[in-house]
């Protein structure tokens, strides 16, 4: 992830919508422009595979919304991301725009990619902490695993630290009954 040099420049969101589609991802940080060019392969199937087992709980218990990038969500005119994945719940659905994300989803989603580590761990985790988000999980394609925050009052908590090694199994209180392997979800066709 490389991270615009222009350090004395806030951007902002009216600054993103204007910025050229140019295949990438381009997200604010306190006003600070980061550009992810487009992910591997692996990034994607793990993408897909999450989404997939989202899906099918979702379709069965209706109760929010799975949405995925390239989907803007802005927590302020200076911090606006795209989390690979997100949850809104359905109580919780009046954030939901026909645009983007106005607020804190209840769950984010990052896929680590080998240019974003540094930024999903910290950068990402301290603004979705900042602005609320319940739940944040960092899914390591290189490593098999997945690493779960909850919120815990006014800061995250890291809960559990999840390996295909350890052959374990992914939950989350936000979704009551939901459960998929980590085998499936690291699976690929490649």
């Amino acid at each position: 992830m490389r991270r615009d040099t222009t350090p004395s420049v806030k951007f902002t969101y009216e600054d993103v919508v204007h910025f050229p589609d140019d295949g990438k991802r381009h997200e604010l940080i306190d006003g600070e422009h980061y550009v992810t060019p487009s992910p591997n392969t692996k990034h994607q199937v793990v993408s897909m595979n999450l989404t997939r087992a989202f899906l099918l709980y979702l379709e069965h218990h209706p109760i929010g919304y799975i949405l995925a990038a390239p989907f803007d969500v802005v927590f302020s005119a200076l911090d606006v991301v795209e989390p690979d994945l997100l949850y809104i719940s359905r109580e919780r659905r009046q954030i939901l725009t026909d645009q983007h994300v106005r607020g804190a989803p209840d769950l984010v989603v990052e896929i680590v990619s080998p240019g974003t580590r540094k930024t999903d761990e910290v950068t990402k985790r301290k603004l979705y902490e900042r602005f609320g988000v319940r739940e944040y999980w960092v899914v390591d394609p290189e490593l098999d695993i997945v690493k779960v925050y909850r919120r815990a009052e006014d800061a995250f908590a890291r809960v559990a630290e999840l390996s295909v090694e350890h052959e374990d199994v992914l939950t989350t209180p936000l979704l009551p009954g939901w459960s998929v392997a980590l085998t499936e979800i690291f699976a690929s066709p490649v």
